[in-house]
């Protein structure tokens, strides 16, 4: 802390060097009890240093380098040079104080769990896996059940991770050329078949937006276009309306 010098008085006189380094002395403690603990060290040192004004040089002994109140150690430099905690202090059993709650931890539970019982049905964001014109729907289609929607664009088109999720296949597939499958975080797949490319690997995980591939006119195409089928529970379900109950307005042209 600073240097003393005897005056002309038994005062005890404590000069500040301005050019040193303010601030804490050794890394706080983070519980919650700490600022309880730092107070009554404050209290305890604070009696000391009253005590410490009020005696002269002769009276000050050599400190040790650890001092303690009831358990808990007294920074360096709190204490003037040659104070030392009285023996009756230092061996005051250790304080037993308990931690406190932590209370920004509990308004943010708080603070979701009556956000989602207002909103409950809101979901993971979910996007249009890619932009063109709708050529085929879900459901039948020249005497077979179509399990997707086609929508045709040009080769090379972004094709995107319709929500967030972890990718399950990515390459070859029967009838399909390439095609990428995604496995989101509620247990849905969705695929996206007929790529050109595809930009992800099995295992990886994906955000909503994010591009996977490209449209292209693999496998049993007549033409560039994205199949894109979900399936729920294993079941095959329709996109259009997967889309729309997550809130997705999509962009494509009806040409179906």
């Amino acid at each position: 802390m600073g240097n003393h010098h005897r005056t002309g008085n038994d005062d005890v006189v404590f000069e500040i060097d301005p050019e040193a380094a303010s601030g804490r002395h050794r890394t706080p403690s983070a519980g919650p009890g700490a600022g309880v603990k730092a107070g009554v060290v404050a209290a305890a040192t604070g009696a000391l240093l009253v005590g410490a004004g009020q005696m002269g040089a002769g009276t000050a002994a050599a400190a040790p380098a650890t001092q303690t109140i009831a358990g808990i150690e007294i920074p360096q430099g709190l204490l003037p040079e040659g104070v030392v905690v009285p023996a009756e202090l230092a061996a005051l059993p250790a304080l037993d104080i308990p931690e406190l709650p932590d209370f920004a931890a509990d308004l943010n539970t708080q603070a979701q769990q009556f956000l989602a019982g207002i909103n409950p049905g809101t979901s993971a964001r979910t996007v249009q896996p890619v932009s063109g014109t709708l050529t085929s729907t879900f459901g039948s289609r020249w005497g077979a059940h179509h399990g997707g929607l086609d929508i045709a664009a040009p080769i090379g088109t972004p094709i995107l991770a319709a929500a967030d999720g972890q990718v399950i296949d990515a390459g070859p597939a029967s009838g399909f050329g390439l095609w990428v499958r995604v496995q989101h975080d509620d247990g849905t797949v969705t695929t996206y078949g007929h790529v050109n490319d595809y930009q992800v690997n099995v295992g990886q995980r994906v955000n909503a937006g994010q591009q996977i591939a490209t449209v292209g006119n693999r496998g049993q195409s007549t033409g560039p276009h994205l199949h894109f089928e979900v399936a729920e529970n294993g079941a095959k379900v329709d996109p259009a309306a997967w889309l729309q109950a997550r809130g997705v307005a999509v962009t494509w042209v009806d040409n179906s």
